[in-house]
């Protein structure tokens, strides 16, 4: 399954699921019937809690490694995409749709 994002102000984004689902959980705009709307006066708090979630993810990446390191054990494997990858092309799309003042759709 995929999620796909819509404006009026930027191309389409498409996630697959567990991305797009884990990316709405974050801005807490995730529904069970995968429609929604985020409107440009929700924006910047979505903004906020995402960079939030970002640098939070990377500080428990690198207390991993430390405590790996520690113990003398062999660094946890690393996510192949990380977090803030896969969040980066939402918060621009985010920060461009409350520029120009128009929601992100998906779901419909």
């Amino acid at each position: 399954m995929l999620y796909k994002f819509k404006s009026r102000a930027t191309p389409d984004l498409i996630m697959f699921e567990p991305n797009g689902r884990r990316v709405l959980q974050i801005v807490g705009k995730f529904s069970e019937d995968r429609r929604g709307i985020l409107l440009p006066a929700e924006m910047p708090a979505a903004v906020a809690a995402l960079e939030a979630a970002i640098t939070q993810d990377e500080a428990q990446r690198r207390a991993a490694e430390a405590k790996a390191t520690d113990r003398g054990e062999e660094l946890p494997e690393a996510e192949g995409v990380s977090l803030r990858q896969r969040a980066t092309p939402f918060i621009e799309m985010l920060r461009r749709c409350e520029a120009a003042g128009k929601e992100i759709v998906w779901g419909v």
